[in-house]
């Protein structure tokens, strides 16, 4: 089994993620929409879903599972349609300028 660390996405965002059109492909989500919250050891994310829907901890759409482990680790959001891939926004670095020598 695996163990599937929850991240509740934030109801000032969830309004926006409801409303957005569906893109297939991975989903990019930013880490300060989503709170972390409790843990579940499910078979699969689909599994997850069952065993918390008719509790006050369901999923809900916009929800993030994670597997904790750093070798594997992999993000699935819960969507209308299912579950799907997703990664962490990263902002690129800012380039570097490059001194301009004057003579």
């Amino acid at each position: 089994m695996t163990v599937y660390q929850i991240h509740r996405l934030r109801e000032s965002a969830r309004q926006h993620f409801r409303w957005a059109p569906h893109i297939a492909g991975v989903t990019v989500v930013k880490p300060r929409d989503y709170e972390p919250a409790s843990t579940i050891k499910a078979e699969s994310p689909y599994a997850a879903w069952m065993a918390l829907r008719d509790t006050e901890e369901a999923l809900q759409v916009g929800d993030i599972l994670e597997t904790p482990d750093t070798e594997l680790r992999e993000l699935r959001i819960f969507k209308y349609i299912g579950f799907e891939e997703a990664r962490w926004f990263v902002a690129e670095p800012a380039p570097e300028e490059v001194p301009i020598a004057v003579t």
